[in-house]
């Protein structure tokens, strides 16, 4: 491996390709089902997708549709008009022979991604070249002396986001992989499921001399399917490249395998060009013709988006874990901003609290629950906290239990976790403790100055009441006691 010397002589550059799976029920160019998870082999498939003679290809309007959604949260300008192409390579997972993209007309034109670094919480920019509609293939799976293809993906509808080599570090090439899923995902566009493919990353690397003005030989390591491979393939190869040219070698420019057990990349074929896939128009698929009107129209259903709702958050003051736990789940990050336009900053962010903490460690929630409870609910619950009507383990219990007809104050009666608030019921409950044996030595350290011991007193009190006093109020008033 190099050292650390001789990779700091050399600066990495990436670019990324990521094929995203958009969610549309049908296929590209056939009208049976996109979903094939789970499905036994070959049996999502259509006479197109197996490519019979005779059959011809109709273009999905929804994934169209769904392409200029993707291309208005990448901020990038749509094509009124785009044209298909054939790229051509022969593989027993390809029935045709070729597979229908676009090479020269794509839908979706030059943008920008802002790359958000999840440690710091910094910035930075990716610009994207453009990114295309496109089919995706069937899948082989091999064996010892043979291979068995299934074409149940064959003609799934996908975008290719083709970025800029803008990256130069493997630490950015994974927040900007991550940055796209939630892109893509919040402007409703793909499942993202990365464990089923719903987004792969190609990860094309070269390193050079630093200060170099010509990038050097890059090498692609192909179908990457989470964030943390990413970072991890960047680093391997970038390690590998340097070594090659610290003896003298040379860097060919290949395709690369990852290989997830033995965190390193393999050589799979050279690299090819577009002249080797002998592209050509499609004369089955007529242009698409987009008015401005319709792509206004589609581009104005894209949500509110991980960034806006970072900014609409920060008067909470949450932590950046928080706020990322929260981004990870669309429909969570959009209840929150129900219950902060409903109340105050600091009611939401014990919401925030809530969502996060009691859903990762209670197995009667899932978020589907949560998002179905009624926005005034979470607010009633956050106010009975907030004004220590409900103690804050009390009100975790109740949070657990909302989600039907009943509202907090009903489910904390009925629960009995209600606080004692009432000034004279707690000097009841302090003078019955107090008069305790085992209060007796907490009292004389309280008289002779040693405050720490009130909290002793606290917890007898507490202990006294079943739970129901309120912690403040009881403290208060055994130190007027003991004054």
């Amino acid at each position: 491996m190099a050292t650390p010397e001789q990779l700091a002589k050399y600066e990495m550059t990436i670019g990324i390709e990521c094929h995203v799976q958009l969610n549309t029920r049908t296929k590209l160019f056939s009208g049976v089902d996109n979903d094939a998870r789970e499905r036994e082999p070959n049996t999502v498939v259509s006479p197109v997708d197996y490519a019979l003679p005779g059959t011809l290809p109709i273009l999905n309007r929804e994934a169209v549709d769904k392409a200029i959604l993707a291309g208005a949260a990448l901020g990038s300008k749509i094509a009124n008009v785009s044209r298909f192409d054939r790229k051509h390579y022969f593989y027993p997972d390809l029935p045709k022979g070729y597979q229908i993209s676009q090479m020269y007309q794509p839908i979706i034109g030059a943008g920008v991604v802002d790359v958000y670094d999840f440690a710091t919480g910094e910035t930075s920019q990716v610009r994207i070249e453009h990114a295309h509609l496109e089919e995706d293939a069937g899948k082989l799976s091999h064996a010892s002396g043979y291979s068995l293809v299934d074409l149940n993906r064959c003609g799934t509808p996908l975008i290719e986001i083709v970025s800029m080599p803008d990256i130069h570090s493997s630490t950015q090439a994974k927040n900007y992989a991550a940055t796209l899923h939630r892109l893509m995902v919040y402007a409703g566009v793909t499942n993202g499921d990365l464990y089923h493919g719903n987004m792969r990353f190609d990860v094309n690397i070269s390193c050079a001399p630093k200060g170099s003005k010509q990038l050097g030989t890059r090498s692609e390591v192909k179908n990457l399917n989470s964030f943390k491979s990413v970072q991890a393939a960047a680093d391997f190869e970038f390690n590998r490249q340097v070594e090659l040219l610290e003896a003298g070698k040379k860097v060919n420019q290949e395709t690369r395998g990852w290989d997830e057990a033995k965190q390193k990349t393999t050589s799979q074929r050279s690299k090819e060009y577009a002249q080797d896939y002998r592209y050509m128009p499609d004369p089955d698929i007529p242009p698409v013709v987009l008015s401005d009107e319709h792509i206004a129209e589609v581009a104005s259903r894209v949500p509110t988006m991980p960034h806006q709702y970072r900014a609409s958050w920060e008067s909470m003051n949450l932590d950046s874990s928080v706020v990322e736990s929260l981004l990870d789940n669309p429909r969570l990050a959009n209840k929150l901003t129900q219950v902060l336009d409903g109340s105050s900053a600091k009611l939401a962010a014990r919401v925030a609290h809530w969502f996060t903490l009691v859903l990762a460690t209670d197995s009667e929630l899932d978020d589907e629950k949560v998002v179905a409870v009624p926005t005034e609910h979470l607010v009633e619950l956050a106010t009975m906290a907030d004004q220590a009507e409900l103690s804050s383990t009390a009100a975790k219990d109740v949070f657990i239990k909302l989600g039907g007809s009943k509202t907090p104050r009903q489910l904390a009666k009925e629960m009995n976790l209600l606080q004692v608030s009432d000034t004279g019921e707690i000097e009841k409950i302090v003078d019955e403790v107090l008069a305790l044996p085992e209060a007796s030595q907490a009292v004389a350290d309280i008289k002779a100055g040693e405050f720490k011991a009130v909290g002793f007193l606290v917890g007898l009190v507490m202990k006294h009441s079943k739970g129901k006093a309120n912690p403040g109020l009881a403290q208060q008033v055994i130190r007027e006691k003991l004054r």
